[in-house]
């Protein structure tokens, strides 16, 4: 696989003029543990370096669950407040000095939920007592029920981002963070569709009549530390987004805009995906087992 250059990575990094390239995939390690057997979303952990908090999908009890590097479970932490009725993605962040979690409870296979709901609660600083919600808020789509996988916070604009599944192309969302004062529902807004992800073709269905139509569909998004590039996966590439600093992301997602992409190895079912909490590294986990935890590493180079 070959690495490439990511140019917009720049405020990553410390220092002038710096390029930067991703590694080749690292399998850390083998998902073997069933209490994490269908990861549906990963974000890193800000009170325990180096790790990163996992989710199940549905059907699952209402818990996070605290992983190392190499996807081993260290801990599992009960979460009081919410139920898991489809939770699908997870992201963490950083605002008014206080480091967060967003679970996203968007999951909505057969386009039956009228509303769906953003979990948020403060980051477990303890692994031996539960954990309680902050606050539940409920939001809908502007024009009826999708189903959704991926969800990424900006906590310098206020919002959530969210990009939908089966859409083709995918749809890129907005919905803010905090919940209306007359307590309401928000509806996300449309920012647009996010072009240059490959469709299945010929030989794709060919190949895997039944599970070839899903390959492009998104499972996963993150947003880096710096607020500038937004990370999606579907089941065979990450994509990514980059935005110029404090500006809007319609630009970042036109078609002409640059585009950059990284094509996985072989992991069945990538649906969890998160930036290092420096930003100098991707992790991505699967919803089956056994599966590889995989890594690619930022690696900074000077500028020509």
């Amino acid at each position: 696989m070959t690495r490439f250059l990511l140019p917009a990575l720049l405020l990553l990094l410390p220092g002038p003029a710096l390029a930067a390239r991703w590694s080749e995939p690292e399998i850390t390690g083998l998902v073997t543990d069933r209490a994490i057997a269908e990861i549906s979303g990963l974000a890193a952990s800000r009170n325990f370096p180096g790790h990163y908090w996992a989710i199940n999908d549905s059907g699952s009890p209402a818990e996070l669950h605290l992983v190392d590097g190499k996807g081993k479970r260290v801990a599992s932490v009960p979460l009081r407040g919410a139920d898991n009725i489809d939770w699908e993605d997870l992201a963490s962040f950083e605002r008014d000095g206080k480091r967060w979690l967003l679970i996203a409870d968007v999951g909505d296979n057969g386009g039956l939920r009228r509303q769906l709901q953003l979990v948020l609660l403060e980051e477990p600083a303890a692994l031996d007592r539960p954990a309680t919600v902050t606050s539940v808020q409920a939001f809908r789509w502007p024009d009826g029920p999708r189903d959704c996988e991926a969800a990424a916070v900006d906590p310098v604009a206020g919002e959530v981002l969210l990009v939908s599944k089966k859409r083709v192309p995918a749809e890129l969302f907005r919905v803010p963070l905090d919940p209306r004062d007359d307590g309401e529902p928000h509806v996300a807004e449309l920012v647009g569709t996010l072009p240059h992800i490959e469709q299945p073709d010929a030989a794709d269905l060919a190949q895997t009549p039944l599970y070839g139509r899903y390959r492009a569909q998104v499972t996963a998004a993150d947003l880096s530390p710096n607020g500038r590039v937004l990370a999606v996966l579907n089941y065979r590439s990450v994509h990514f987004y980059v935005r110029e600093r404090g500006g809007a992301w319609a630009p970042a997602i036109a078609p002409d805009a640059p585009h950059r992409h990284l094509v996985l190895p072989w992991l069945p079912q990538a649906e969890g995906l998160a930036f290092g909490a420096d930003g100098r590294e991707i992790v991505i986990g699967s919803e089956q087992l056994p599966s590889p935890f995989l890594r690619y590493r930022l690696i900074p180079s000077e500028s020509p």
